[in-house]
Order: structure tokens, then sequence, then C-alpha cells
């Protein structure tokens, strides 16, 4: 899960040379500016060493961090290789099995259990498989790391409070190659902020006790803004003749408006045509197509894939009750190469799309939806053949 944190924008108000340097260079001199502006931010010296004392670069996390092919793959691809009737089988069992807490965490947050037990199932396969990287070295290595700094330094001090209060040993608490920790994957800020103990033992414990990382996880999507009683996404149709270009997040009506534009729910009346809503269209206007209301874009905080999180919410709502989607007949996407020559076309054009990284983001959606529109094409976002030959 990454998020952009009121710590990693004080980050990036500091001068460069307020802690030796920001990031890259020696490592040793990192770590030492480390300890200095841990100490700034009022954490004992003592302290600060014996956390540092031991972390090391670790090259496997950069190679984990760059390694992350499976976020290329188109929607329908992606959702039925995590989606498995095994899995469905699975997250209900563990709604059974946890129904006490279910309800507990429903009550307090409003946060339905179908959201908790899909990011359960995806994030560590219901906490088979939470990861065994050093999370203080991966932390560390990120934040020297020049990728993404601001996000990661914040969390190696977060990590430091956490060894202070005793719930964190650098040498041997393990997770993600993110630095995620527990059931659930929470980075040390969000624990900081969000941890609880759900179970009544006293502690924290994400990595075994599923009360604390079921409710602690429940207690940060209510800090996002999660809104209790709403719903967070819906199938829909949409007519033949539609103006595609008001597709994706960047619009948004009450789910009423888009039904009086033709739009309706598969599974009968629209859910809330009350709220707001955008139409999400993953694959195009001939494939699968979604209303996401207000409490979908929280989701973003626990990953930034659009596949990854529309997949997550989808599973959310089969495990709450709703059909299998109706693929349709998208035309064909872009391999990754080609991917990567539809966004550099994009920026000659002067599009950010956050790089040409083979990665179907929000940037290249948007840019695409622009792009289509000017050459006459559907502006549905979603990039083919068609369209880069015609670039």
């Amino acid at each position: 899960m990454f998020r952009t944190t009121a710590l990693a924008l004080a980050f990036l108000a500091m001068p460069a040379s307020a802690f030796a340097q920001a990031c890259g260079g020696d490592f040793t001199a990192f770590k030492a500016g480390l300890k200095e502006e841990a100490v700034a931010r009022g954490i004992a010296p003592a302290s600060a060493e014996r956390f540092l004392a031991s972390v090391s670069r670790d090259q496997s996390v950069l190679a984990a961090d760059r390694r992350q092919g499976i976020f290329q793959a188109p929607f329908i691809d992606f959702s039925r290789r995590l989606i498995s009737q095994n899995r469905l089988d699975r997250g209900r069992q563990m709604g059974e099995r946890y129904d006490a807490t279910f309800d507990r965490i429903e009550e307090r947050f409003g946060v339905p259990r179908g959201v908790l037990l899909a990011f359960w199932a995806f994030e560590t396969d219901f906490g088979a498989v939470q990861g065994d990287f050093n999370t203080a070295d991966a932390l560390a290595t990120l934040a020297h790391d020049c990728r993404r700094p601001e996000l990661f330094r914040p969390q190696v001090f977060a990590a430091m409070e956490l060894a202070e209060r005793g719930d964190f040993d650098p040498a041997t608490t393990t997770g993600a190659w993110a630095g995620e920790i527990g059931m659930v994957q929470m980075l040390p800020e969000d624990i900081l902020t969000n941890g609880i103990d759900g179970d009544g033992d006293g502690k924290v414990t994400l990595k075994t006790s599923e009360e604390d990382a079921l409710m602690s996880g429940a207690a940060m999507l209510a800090d996002l803004g999660w809104r209790a009683g709403e719903p967070w996404l819906e199938e829909v149709s949409l007519p033949a003749e539609f103006d595609w270009y008001q597709t994706g997040l960047e619009t948004r009506k009450p789910a009423g408006d888009w039904a009086a534009m033709g739009v309706s729910a598969r599974d009968g009346e629209i859910d809330r045509p009350d709220l707001p809503a955008s139409i999400l269209l993953p694959q195009g206007k001939d494939g699968p197509a979604f209303l996401a209301y207000p409490n979908f874009p929280v989701l973003f905080e626990w990953n930034k894939s659009f596949t990854y999180v529309l997949t997550a919410a989808y599973f959310a709502t089969r495990l709450e009750g709703a059909g299998i989607y109706d693929a349709g007949n998208p035309a064909p996407g872009l391999s990754g190469e080609e991917m990567v020559r539809l966004q550099e076309k994009l920026q000659a054009r002067g599009y950010d799309v956050g790089g040409a990284d083979g990665i179907l983001g929000a940037g290249t959606r948007a840019a695409v939806r622009d792009v289509q529109r000017e050459l006459g094409l559907p502006a549905d976002a979603w990039p083919t053949r068609e369209l880069l030959n015609r670039l």
C-alpha cells in the first residue's frame, strides 16, 4: 500500500542539505543523515543509533520495485488471474469465521467486510504470504533510492517510533519488499496512526492477529474518508451511443443523471442515484463498465494501480453477493512494448503520462482520451493498435 503522507509533504518542503543527502550517494553517510533527522524529530539518539546499526541496502528490494510487470495486464486478464472460485470460497469462509469481528468493524467504522476480505486476500492470501524482506532494510533502501524518497524516508522514522514503543525490531521484523507489514500490509506510519488492538491482548500485532489486522485496516480506511453505508462500485450497462469522453474518474455526476443518459445497473436499479459517481471503462466501450462512487477513490490509498484497485473493488462486490461482470468483447490491447511506444508518442505531444513505463495508468488514460477525441475516435481511454497507428 502506498500513501503520500503529511510527513512526506514535510520532507518535500525540506532543503536538500538539511540532513546530509536526501537520497542517493554513500549509504553510510545517508544513514548518518537519517540519524540526524530522527533526533531532530524527537527520537532519542540511542534509539536512532540502535535502529540504524544493522540496517543495510538490499538490492533485491530495488529489483522488486522495478519488476512490477503484473500491473501491465489488462483488467479482464488481471481480475481472472486473481479471482478464482477457490479464493471466492475462501473469502466467504473467512467472513464466516471472523463474523463477530466484521460485525464490530461495520458498526464502528462502517467498512463492509467484502472490502477488507478482498484486500486481505490479494495482499497476503489471508495472511499466508506476508513477505520475508527485512522491513528496516527495505524502507531505508527505498528512501536511499531516488525514485520515491519522499514516500519512504518518513516511513523510516515511523518505524523508529514503533521500535521505541517496543512494537518493531529492526533486526527481525519482516514484510513486503515495499515496507508493508502484516496481514493487510500496512506501512509503519499507518500502524502508528491507525493500529488497533482488536483482540484485547494489549498489543497491536498485525502479523499474527487477524482481529488486530482487520480492525486496523478498517480504521485506516475510515481515517482516509470511507463513507459508512455507501457503495463503492456497481456494474452497469451503457447505451451504444454515448459520450465516451465523459467516462473516467475525472468526471463525476449524480448516478441518477447517468441513469437519465441511458446508464443502467446490470442487476436492477441504480444503487444510489443521489450519490456522485464516475463511469469506468477499464478496457474501453466494448468491455466491462462500472459506476465508481465516492468510496472507490479511497481504495487508491491501498495501492496506486488502477487495475489492482478496480479488481479488488470488484472482488469485494462479489464477496457481498454481486454477479460475474460482463466481459463484453473489447478490442485487443497493446503489448508492453507497444504501450511504451504509445506513451513516448503522447509525451512528444506534450502529455504528462508519468513516464514511458508500459503501464496504463491514470495519466496515460487521460491523454489517450484526449487524443482519441482529437482524432475522431471513440474517446473511451482504451489504447488500441488503431490509435497507435494513427499517431
